[in-house]
This record gives structure tokens, C-alpha cells and sequence, in this order.
């Protein structure tokens, strides 16, 4: 039942990026391009979506567990660390290099442009590729450490 209400979410999902425009590569580009032609509809698009989500978000969280698991699987981690800044970048300059995010780079598949499956197939490879770096990192690793926790120590050695 789940895999079909997951089904169901994710073409309901596909058709908004779709309606959107934001499974065209020009109307992100459009949208980063802040010195000429700025188009500000992902903008809102992105504004609805979180929107809603806060409010269904607030209304969910209330029940004692989620409508199609046993119990509710909210992330823990509330710190700001390097692996993240860096995932962050990777993504914003892959977005604005290709003009495509994940999600409206499956959607748009269905196109059937050489370009879109380029970019799925590199958007793969890199996954594979990340998987297998931190693997291999964190058999070399002392535990990780916060961003702030690291910026602290290095302002304590730079200060003296």
C-alpha cells in the first residue's frame, strides 16, 4: 500500500514540476540569472511547497505515529557541518551548470532528451562515486567533528 501511495505522490509530484516548467533547464537558468532576464516562478513555486508542508508538517505531527509506518523517522542532526556545505555546493553549482535538480531531471525522462539521461546518468555515477569516497574516508576517520567545533579549534591555534 505504501509503494503505491509512494507512486501516486511521485507522479502528482512530477506533473507540478511539470505545469511548473521547472523540468526545462532554461527556466532554472532564467531563474539564477539575477542580471538580465530573471524569471521569479520557481520562487514561488518553492514558496507553496514549503508552505504547505509547514502546515501539513504541524498538523501530522500530532498523531502519535505516521499514517503508513510504525513510527515517525525525523532526521536528529542540527549541526552545520563541511560534508554539508559541500553537498550544498556540489548541488547549487550542478543546478546551475545543467539546469537540472534530481527530481525534474527523472521527470523530464519522459522528454526523451539525450541530455536529460547525460545528466541522470552522471547524477548516478556521482552517488556511486560519493558513496564509495566516504566509505573509504571513514575507514581513515577519527569521528567527525561540527563545522563550528573545527572553526573553533583553528581560531584558538591561529589566536594563540
Amino acid at each position: 500500500m505504501s509503494l503505491c501511495i509512494a507512486f501516486i505522490v511521485g507522479l502528482v509530484f512530477s506533473f507540478g514540476l511539470a505545469i511548473a516548467r521547472l523540468t526545462q533547464p532554461q527556466t532554472i537558468l532564467d531563474f539564477l540569472d539575477f542580471t538580465g532576464a530573471w524569471y521569479p516562478g520557481p520562487l514561488l513555486v518553492i514558496g507553496i511547497g514549503a508552505a504547505s508542508y509547514a502546515v501539513a508538517f504541524r498538523i501530522l505531527r500530532k498523531r502519535r505515529r505516521p499514517l503508513l509506518a510504525t513510527s515517525w523517522s525525523l532526521p536528529t542532526a542540527r549541526h552545520i557541518d563541511a560534508p554539508l556545505i559541500a553537498g550544498a555546493l556540489l548541488f547549487g553549482v550542478g543546478w546551475g551548470l545543467g539546469g537540472y535538480c534530481p527530481g525534474p531531471a527523472i521527470t523530464s525522462l519522459a522528454y526523451g532528451k539525450p541530455e536529460t539521461f547525460v545528466f541522470v546518468l552522471a547524477m548516478i555515477l556521482g552517488a556511486v562515486l560519493e558513496a564509495a569516497v566516504r566509505r573509504a574516508a571513514l575507514l581513515r576517520m577519527p569521528p567527525a567533528r561540527t563545522l563550528s567545533t573545527r572553526l573553533k579549534q583553528r581560531l584558538r591555534h591561529l589566536l594563540g
